[in-house]
């Protein structure tokens, strides 16, 4: 069976030779067992010599095939790129910084060898901050509250996914792409182990806060309408609520004469409406958004330089 590695690469030129020589072991460890394997790494527009790096792995290790992107498209595009590159019979997902251990490569595809189509590795949050530990339990709830699919805190990209899984999601066309989401919609038998979280070994994280935001509201809204459903209630409940304060306003008239307005009254009900418009504008915009680009149609990702033989999959 061969097993193909794909790993979306950005500015990770300090870290890829010992990533590479750590994803050689398990091919060596795999080799005697009647597994292939191949390197499938995206560079998703470095401005490092991460393409350098990688065409020089390509020179000492002809298992090693490399994809170049012709600007930084986001995590999500070079994933998408690697997964339509990459040939095995199964595909392990993971990061090139070795946050992503790959000695547990050798147990996803001992389960896959139990028949899962998915074999997902789930971190603990052991080391992480408090702070970040809270916040992503307290989106998790909240996402699951509201999605289509079901999302695990501590899931993420790295899993081993058969060649039918792998297909399914590389047919999903959709412009706006949510990896965690795509996984869990496909389906397919799957099962699901922990691991303690690494460190990066070296180099820097490219996520800013302002990222991992945009990256929770992408997975929001990815999968549901639901907050265009919550602003048709929330109109419902603001014009019931005016509808019975000006029964009450009709009411004080009738029983204590006309008094004049109160000031505060007018100015809290007119920003708390105001602000209430503008949260339903930008949640529509969202949506608005997405439609605008769907419709264009533009591929995910263009290619610079690859030593990838398959024509068919330059062409997103």
């Amino acid at each position: 069976m061969l097993i193909s590695i794909v790993a979306p690469c950005y500015n990770e030129e300090a870290v890829l030779d010992r990533f590479h020589e750590e994803v050689q072991k398990v091919a060596e460890e795999l080799l005697p067992l009647g597994h292939d394997m191949e390197f499938v790494y995206v560079d998703d527009g470095s401005r490092d010599r991460t393409l350098t790096v990688l065409q020089r792995l390509a020179d000492l290790d002809s298992r090693v095939r490399y994809v170049s992107l012709s600007r930084n498209f986001g995590k999500e595009a070079a994933l998408l790129a690697g997964l339509r590159h990459a040939s095995g019979d199964s595909v392990v997902v993971m990061d090139a910084d070795l946050q992503h251990p790959p000695a547990l490569i050798k147990r996803m595809v001992e389960l896959r060898e139990k028949g899962y189509d998915q074999v997902i590795a789930r971190r603990t949050r052991t080391g992480d901050k408090l702070t970040r530990t809270l916040t992503a339990r307290l989106y998790y709830r909240l996402v699951n509250r509201l999605v289509d699919v079901r999302l695990v805190d501590g899931v993420g990209d790295f899993r081993l996914l058969s060649r039918r899984v792998v297909d399914a999601v590389v047919n999903l066309t959709e412009y706006n792409r949510f990896s965690k989401g795509l996984f869990a919609w496909v389906g397919f038998p799957g099962t699901t182990f922990e691991y303690e979280n690494a460190a990066r070994e070296a180099g820097r994280s490219s996520w800013s806060m302002r990222g991992l935001l945009n990256y929770g509201l992408d997975g929001l809204l990815s999968f549901n309408n639901r907050p265009l459903r919550a602003a048709l209630h929330l109109g419902m409940v603001l014009l019931l609520i005016a509808g019975l304060y000006t029964a009450w306003i009709v009411g004080a008239a009738l029983v204590n004469g006309v008094q004049t307005p109160g000031y505060v009254t007018i100015i809290t009900a007119v920003t708390g409406l105001a602000g209430v418009q503008m949260i339903m504008l930008g949640v529509i915009g969202e949506y608005t958004g997405r439609i605008y680009y769907e419709v264009k149609g533009r591929p995910h990702f263009l290619v610079k330089a690859t030593n990838v033989e398959r024509a068919k999959d330059l062409i997103p």
